[in-house]
């Protein structure tokens, strides 16, 4: 009967799921968005914020800063500007760089469903919570990166933020090769994720795994991994199974931080067999964390990516035994299904055990890990459902785009645990330049795109599915309160987010190009030199002639 009724709910829930909020802007049902009630915004062009301290991942000064035409034109004390330029107050407050998450899946296709916050709810929830540009993760279709890559260009049409791409491997093969030159040196992506779990859709083995980092490191882009055992997974779920453990502790339970380790371990060893950078996404434990410390430490090029629900969320909440009416935004004829409230919460790699976030923001300050992102995968309560037998089927993914700003400031900053400065380079600054973006990203310098937040150190914020932006009807922060607000946002020279009030509009995004070989590739071709001259082979032997 349950099953019967959740494919009823699948049926209704897309015309369900908008949270109906004072602050939110959206077009009607988030349907149809070039249709009327998509008005652009009448911001003038010409801004000058003044009397802020401006942050940047260097330094800090009291400065104005004057925007026009998308551009930061000038940073320097008392700038002197006309009538029609508009004016904010910046007075005790920071003016820093937006945010750039590495790190989201809007409009994805996966394990039977699509993520409920596409290329619009999902960046106008961004704006809202001070993030700027993202990066998102291209599905191939079938194995195809091109594919994949013109579905994905048609979904982001309606962004109203800046973006760029990422690109997944699935499989390997003559064809994904060429591909992947295509997409570095025309399609403006200069980065490859390999999933090492998933078995049986994305996983990809060792050789290929290998294959796949030396074209990365022909190219100039940087491999990244999806670091868990995806065999010992799978084993570790039907065991659980097995048990007759089907809740959410069996996500938890079935991988547990060693198989993170492992698969750390594994992917960081290969990676200097074959020497290319490469780039840890999802850091959720301690076991993955070390091993990426233990890396650096040798002088190996691994980065390090947390997530916000790892180094704010514990897994004590999978373990909760009640339950919650998932009726709100569902029709009334199927508003009495009860669905666990603790399913939101499973992700992969799991949320970890209470002590694992507080090293994870250990390790944030002390620059074992780089920067921060938010692997934004939201699904609703009725998607969420679909696993209310069998954890195997929740829809992996947990919401992020919309605080990750918000709680990094809270976590991070107001403990006393990393200044301004590092703020912004966690959240913004070192994204740009791994990713070779910098300075028009990720920085307030003459010249840079006008991608500015103002945060109130003073002002506190609450979280709650009631108030945010995006399409879906809960929030794994739900209740979390703190002190640090974005009051402004500007993307594009435009304000998009100004007392409570969200002016997004679709189509005013633009998709950012990012160039091969960043920094990380700096000292690469001389390593394999030294390398190479290190060998003392092939040793010359002479055959005997008896």
């Amino acid at each position: 009967m349950i099953t019967q009724l959740l494919i009823l709910v699948n049926l209704f829930a897309t015309f369900s799921l908008l949270p109906a909020t004072a602050t939110n802007q959206f077009c009607e049902a988030g349907i149809d968005y070039g249709e009327s009630g998509c008005q652009i915004s009448s911001s003038s062009s010409k801004i000058l914020i003044k009397g802020g301290t401006v942050v940047n991942s260097h330094h800090q000064e009291v400065a104005d800063v004057y925007v026009e035409d998308g551009l930061i034109i000038a940073v320097q004390p008392n700038i002197k500007v006309g009538d029609d330029v508009i004016v904010l107050d910046a007075t005790g407050k920071y003016v820093m760089p937006g945010g750039i998450d590495p790190h989201t899946h809007l409009d994805m296709e996966f394990m039977g469903t699509q993520t409920i916050d596409d290329f619009f709810s999902g960046q106008a929830a961004a704006l809202a919570g001070g993030t700027t540009m993202h990066i998102d993760f291209v599905i191939p279709v079938d194995g195809s990166l091109t594919a994949g890559l013109k579905l994905y260009k048609q979904k982001a049409q309606k962004s109203c933020m800046d973006y760029g791409f990422h690109m997944a491997i699935t499989k390997w093969d003559e064809v994904v090769s060429k591909e992947m030159d295509l997409m570095v040196k025309e399609e403006g992506i200069n980065s490859f994720k390999f999933f090492m779990l998933y078995k049986g859709s994305f996983m990809i083995n060792d050789e290929l795994l290998i294959e796949g980092f030396k074209k990365c490191k022909s190219l100039g882009a940087l491999p990244m991994v999806h670091a868990e055992n995806g065999d010992a997974v799978f084993e570790g779920q039907k065991r659980m199974i097995e048990l007759g453990i089907t809740g959410p502790e069996g996500h938890a339970l079935s991988r547990p931080p060693l198989l993170e380790g492992e698969a750390t371990a594994r992917a960081i060893r290969l990676a200097r067999f074959v020497n290319t950078p490469l780039y840890v996404v999802h850091v959720m434990s301690i076991d993955a964390m070390e091993e990426v410390a233990k890396a650096r430490k040798s002088g190996q090029r691994v980065i390090g990516e947390p997530v916000v629900s790892g180094l704010i969320l514990n897994d004590s909440v999978l373990w909760d035994p009640d339950f919650s009416i998932a009726s709100k935004h569902v029709p009334l004829v199927i508003c009495f299904i009860f669905v666990p409230s603790n399913y939101q919460y499973v992700m992969s790699p799991p949320i970890r055990a209470a002590g694992h976030a507080k090293a994870l923001q250990g390790a944030l300050s002390s620059g074992v890990l780089q920067l921060v992102g938010t692997d934004h995968c939201t699904f609703s309560s009725t998607q969420k459902a679909f696993g209310i037998d069998d954890f195997r089927k929740i829809p992996n993914g947990v919401n992020g785009l919309e605080e990750r700003m918000h709680l990094v400031w809270d976590t991070m900053v107001e403990s006393g645990q990393i200044s301004a400065s590092d703020y912004v380079r966690i959240t913004s600054t070192e994204c740009a330049k791994i990713f070779n973006i910098y300075p028009r990203k990720g920085a307030i310098l003459p010249g840079s795109d006008a991608d500015i937040i103002i945060l109130n150190p003073n002002a506190s914020f609450t979280i709650s599915a009631k108030l945010h932006q995006y399409r879906t009807d809960t929030n794994v922060y739900e209740g979390v309160t703190g002190k640090g607000k974005v009051e402004v946002t500007i993307a594009g020279g435009k304000i998009v987010w100004k007392n409570g009030e969200l002016k997004a509009f679709p189509g005013s995004g633009k998709y950012v190009e990012m160039p091969p070989f960043s920094y990380v590739f700096d000292g690469i071709e001389k390593a394999d030199s030294n390398y190479l001259s290190s060998l003392q082979a092939p040793v010359k032997r002479s055959r005997s002639s008896t």
